[in-house]
Order: structure tokens, then C-alpha cells, then sequence
């Protein structure tokens, strides 16, 4: 009883410490695509992180520096364009196209944030369709090759020589599920980082859009003329 046991430890104390190169080797060629896969989910997610803070799409400091001057009439139209140009974050540029219609109608004024709120909010979206598409695309892959694994395996018993040997069956099985394991190992912690980074982007662009409004607030002509009837009557 020992003399067999020892054989069967061994066995699968080797089997648990094959490396991740073995594994990957293992998988089959289907699981190479999936490898790479990995790495580009890498590189965008940490691309994402560092394009997606807050203190760089919406810096406070700036934003509260040209509502409050603007609001306490410290600031004029070329002011607030050399302010936003010299802080060239996403939002600033939104308060840049309002800043160029200051004195217009709201609606004019409000038009023009809009639609460079709308080309800065797909700015903010880019590449994340790469992470959906990993998302999606790696279990298929996974599965593409388990299905061609155990295609193999079932090929490589029906020959005499595997009759009556089951563990080449469950050798071939273990191998072909490798991709589906591999496929799933990636696709899920991209889905994750695509719901997050998408939150984050939805935050972000509602932020640019509240701060755009009270810009238009501040510099159309109609607030404009309250203010200065606002004056008038206080004189």
C-alpha cells in the first residue's frame, strides 16, 4: 500500500508545481491569443487609471479659480481664455468654447459646451471598447480551444494503442480545459475594469456638464443684464 502511494504523491506534487509557462504551453495555441490579451488589458487599465483622475480631468483649484473670479467680475473674456488655455485639462476646454460666446444668448453659449462636452466625454471613453472586447472575446476563445482540445483527445484514444488507458483521456480533458480556464481568468477581471472605468467616465462627464451650466450662468447675455440691472438697483 505505501510502495503504491509514494508513486501517486509524487505524481501529483509534480503535476501541482508545473510552471505557468508549462501550463500556458500546455493550453495550446489558442491560449497564446488569450496571453496577449492579458497584456493589452494591462496596459489599458493602467492607462485609464492615470488618464481618468479626477485632479487631471477636473481640476478643483482651476475651476473654482475661474467660476469665483468670473462670478465677482475679476475676470473678462480674454482672461478666462488665457486661463483655460494655460490649464488644458478636459474641462478646461469645455469652459474655453463657453468662454468664446461670452455675452451671447444662453442658448448659443450653452450649444458650444455641449458639443465640446460631447467630444471630451469620447475622448474619456476611448479604449474601453478594448476592454469590452477582451471581455468578450477571450471565453469564447477559451472555449474554441477546449473544444478543439478534447477533439484531440477523443482522436488520440480511439487509436489501439490508448484502448483500455482512460488516463490519456482525462490527461487530454485537463490540457483542453486549460483555455477555457485561461480565457475566464482573463475576461472577468476585464469586465470588472470596463463597468469601473465606464462609472468613472459617466461621474466625470456629468461633473464637466454641471460646472458648464454654471458658466453659461455666469457669462450669457441675459446673466449679464441681470447683473447689471442687479447693480443699477443696488447704486
Amino acid at each position: 500500500m505505501a510502495t503504491n502511494t509514494i508513486p501517486l504523491a509524487a505524481e501529483q506534487t509534480e503535476h501541482a508545481s508545473r510552471s505557468l509557462l508549462e501550463i500556458i504551453i500546455a493550453g495550446g495555441p489558442l491560449l497564446w491569443p488569450i496571453v496577449l490579451a492579458s497584456f493589452v488589458m494591462l496596459v489599458v487599465v493602467l492607462e485609464r487609471f492615470v488618464t481618468l483622475r479626477r485632479g487631471r480631468v477636473t481640476p478643483q483649484p482651476f475651476v473654482k479659480c475661474l467660476l469665483t473670479q468670473v462670478r465677482d467680475g475679476a475676470l473678462d473674456r480674454d482672461g478666462a481664455l488665457d486661463l483655460c488655455e494655460e490649464n488644458a485639462s478636459p474641462i478646461a476646454r469645455v469652459m474655453e468654447a463657453g468662454a468664446r460666446r461670452w455675452g451671447r444668448p444662453a442658448v448659443e453659449v450653452e450649444q458650444a459646451v455641449l458639443d465640446e462636452g460631447e467630444r471630451v466625454a469620447n475622448q474619456l471613453r476611448r479604449n474601453l471598447r478594448v476592454l469590452s472586447g477582451v471581455a468578450q472575446t477571450c471565453p469564447l476563445l477559451g472555449l474554441f480551444g477546449t473544444v478543439w482540445g478534447m477533439m484531440s483527445a477523443f482522436d488520440a484514444i480511439a487509436g489501439e494503442s490508448a484502448m483500455g488507458r482512460p488516463e490519456m483521456l482525462a490527461g487530454g480533458i485537463s490540457e483542453a480545459l486549460v483555455t477555457t480556464a485561461g480565457g475566464l481568468a482573463i475576461a472577468i477581471p476585464s469586465l470588472i475594469a470596463y463597468l469601473y472605468f465606464v462609472g468613472r467616465v459617466d461621474g466625470l462627464v456629468m461633473e464637466i456638464d454641471r460646472r458648464g451650466q454654471e458658466l453659461v450662468n455666469l457669462i450669457s447675455a441675459e446673466a449679464q443684464q441681470n447683473n447689471r440691472g442687479s447693480r443699477k438697483k443696488a447704486a
